[in-house]
């Protein structure tokens, strides 16, 4: 008996309803505290490009939250502070669409 059976014998065990599944569809973030629009605009730190957010209402564990999952779509660095993510490069479209996908209202700045 190899791994494959074993696994199959343990999905068999479990009750119906009950199966895990690692594909957790994406939440909407966005918040009903969130009334103004985000800002998106490029700023250059120290010569390079970076996207810069601003203007976010909410906790800082809800910040840390979206700048996780924005660092993570952009394939880039980047840090949160005092209501403000900030992207390394120059992220604007993909931000913007993935704010919107969120659920957030953008303000486009320097597009």
């Amino acid at each position: 008996m190899d791994w494959r059976d074993k696994l199959n014998a343990l999905k068999v065990e479990l009750p119906e309803g009950e199966v895990e599944t690692n594909d957790a569809p994406e939440t909407k973030i966005a918040d009903k505290k969130q009334k103004e629009p985000l800002r998106i605009e490029l700023d250059k730190r120290k010569g390079k490009p970076s996207t810069l957010i601003t203007d976010f209402m909410g906790s800082d564990d809800e910040l840390k939250e979206l700048t996780r999952l924005l660092k993570v779509k952009c394939s880039a660095g980047g840090s949160c502070r005092d209501g403000e993510i900030l992207i390394q490069g120059d992220f604007r479209k993909k931000t913007a669409e993935t704010l919107v996908d969120l659920g957030y209202k953008i303000k486009r700045i320097n597009f």
